[in-house]
């Protein structure tokens, strides 16, 4: 239940589909590894105790667009460096519009609207030397409202809670690790208990390693980073999702990524993107190809600001 069409599917009942597609277009590019990608606000959306590793503050606005829906992120989060990382997003996924013309009229009379909501409140912090803690509290929200008048249409709200926790570390500052547990909690429910369906909870671990490939006498040059996840529903450890993703690139200033999800939820295949920097502005871009015949293939774009 609950799913844009088309944009998430598995072989459970489950319900809120749409928080296993993907979010920014950083992790996206590198196949949905991203569970030991720190950093950055997209962080929130994997593993949350990357935020701890901010820089600065920043500001984010992610979008991307499927053949089902028009997705879009907005969020900040503050660093400190005594109190951690704090921040929170706003994430909608809108399937569409639908004037409502009732029968023998020419002209409507209402509309409705379907949209998918996640609001994420996020903390991390550093739990000495170099292994980080964060978790988010997510309010999870499917609507089918109507504006206007619609005949018999009854509006439609499910409304739910959960949870990511995360854990990332790293080793001799070029290994770094990643575990993370998403979407933890109660039973979205649209009609009536007996038909609420759980949450696609996720138990996810990985690890990524940087490899210099050239240096300049000022200490900048190449790099590469090579990335890989497994992940797969909570209890069920048998046939994991494997995720991996890589880049290469000059610093921050450029980074260029590929990678590739082999899951069984129709958002796995081919990944590319491309990312710039210029001092505190920094914009992403990403492309997915699906394995899935029946899937489009969507492009994301991510603006980030340091604050």
């Amino acid at each position: 239940m609950g799913a844009a069409p088309g944009s998430a599917q598995t072989t459970r009942d489950e319900g809120a589909l749409f928080l296993l597609v993907p979010v920014g277009a950083r992790a996206a590019a590198l196949g949905q590894a991203a569970v030991s990608d720190r950093g950055t606000a997209e962080a929130a959306f994997w593993n949350p105790a990357g935020l701890a590793a901010l820089p600065r503050s920043e500001f984010a606005f992610h979008a991307a667009r499927t053949f089902a829906s028009s997705n879009g992120v907005i969020s900040a989060y503050f660093q400190d460096d005594r109190v951690g990382t704090v921040g929170a997003a706003v994430y909608v996924v809108d399937l569409g519009s639908q004037d409502f013309i009732p029968r023998g009229a020419t002209e409507p009379t209402g509309r409705t609207t379907t949209r998918n909501i996640e609001l994420i409140a996020s903390y991390a912090t550093s739990l000495g030397g170099d292994l980080s803690l964060g978790v988010n509290y997510k309010l999870i929200q499917l609507r089918n409202d109507c504006s206007g008048d619609c005949g018999t249409f009854r509006a439609i709200v499910g409304t739910t809670h959960a949870m990511d926790i995360g854990l990332q570390g790293q080793v001799a500052q070029r290994f770094e690790y990643g575990i993370a547990v998403r979407h933890a909690g109660f039973k979205l429910q649209l009609e009536n208990s007996s038909q609420a369906d759980p949450l696609p909870t996720r138990v996810v671990v990985g690890a990524s390693w940087t490899m210099p490939v050239s240096r300049l006498a000022d200490g900048t040059g190449l790099d590469a980073r090579f990335l890989v996840n497994l992940q797969d529903a909570v209890g069920q450890y048998a046939s994991p999702d494997v995720l991996v993703g890589s880049e290469i690139g000059y610093g921050d200033l450029l980074r260029v990524r590929a990678g590739y999800a082999f899951t069984d939820a129709g958002i796995g295949g081919a990944t590319i993107g491309i990312g710039f920097r210029y001092e505190r502005f920094m914009v992403d871009f990403a492309r997915l190809f699906y394995d899935s015949a029946i899937e489009s293939e969507p492009a994301y774009l991510s603006i980030r600001v340091g604050l």
